[in-house]
């Protein structure tokens, strides 16, 4: 399968270099495209990089950044850039997403933070991505991030800064579904009307992960558990309206073994009919 091509009702899951043996002597995995930070990756050489070779030279894959900061405050990193940019070249990734997010202010802050979502920002944002795109030569793809707090500064619900910046940046979308549930509790509003609004076209691909509420009754992005029942249901929403559109499984944190993650996985394939239950 060429690695220029991502398939329409196509399963992903984050590569985890604890998996690369597994999933080497394995025939075919279930498996249809896999992403990678590429921060994980880059300067690292011998046995790692020549089975992740293996790898790329048979799967589509997808570079999930998590530390350009393109909200941050900072001058984007060029240097970082350029690494990132061979990295791809090298291995043949036509895809390059990152967080809708700040992580580093005079050094990496290792997390991801929201920012004022307002028409300044907005310029700022979509100016950056602009020389992203430029640099890499290829369309950003931006995700919808999971956030807990919010400025005074704010004038612009989540929804239409998002679509302002799809639409002055040129940018393409990595749609997070647990995300976008996420917020939807925590902050208030309807998650399939913000889906509904959201261009099909420039959908790349989306992510499924699994959450924990806080005992104060929050919702926190976790990433360590199984994709809860609402989330399920999203996804086969989001099939309703969009039609297919590949689809990857995140599990960061307290991962399970292979076979129970490829397991967890393939409920992708079941969520393309809304009639079968999850």
């Amino acid at each position: 399968m060429s690695s220029a091509n991502l398939p329409d009702y196509g399963v992903g899951l984050g590569l985890r270099r604890k998996f690369l043996n597994e999933l080497l002597t394995q025939p075919q995995s279930s498996i249809d495209f896999f992403e990678l930070a590429p921060e994980n990756w880059i300067g690292f050489g011998g046995r790692p990089q020549r089975q992740l070779r293996l790898l790329t030279e048979t799967y589509p894959f997808i570079g999930h950044g998590l530390s350009l900061s393109i909200a941050g405050p900072e001058p984007l990193d060029t240097d970082f850039l350029e690494a990132v940019q061979d990295f791809l070249s090298e291995h043949g990734i036509h895809y390059y997403s990152e967080h809708l997010a700040f992580c580093a202010d005079h050094g990496q802050l290792y997390d991801l933070l929201p920012f004022p979502l307002s028409e300044d920002m907005l310029e700022y944002v979509a100016g950056r991505i602009l020389q992203v795109q430029d640099f890499l030569k290829m369309p950003l793809i931006m995700e919808n991030t999971a956030y807990y707090g919010d400025y005074a500064e704010s004038s612009m619900t989540e929804q239409d800064f998002l679509l302002g910046l799809l639409r002055k940046s040129g940018c393409n979308l990595l749609l997070d579904l647990n995300n976008l549930y996420v917020n939807s509790c925590n902050h208030g509003y309807d998650a399939r009307a913000f889906l509904r609004a959201m261009p099909a076209e420039r959908i790349v691909y989306q992510h499924i992960a699994g959450h924990q509420r806080h005992e104060q009754g929050w919702l926190i992005d976790t990433h360590d558990t199984a994709v809860d029942p609402a989330v399920w249901a999203l996804l086969q929403y989001s099939r309703e309206r969009f039609g297919p559109k590949p689809t990857l499984l995140e599990w960061d944190n307290q991962i399970p073994p292979l076979p129970l993650l490829l397991q967890e996985a393939q409920k992708i394939r079941l969520a393309e009919n809304p009639h079968v239950s999850l």
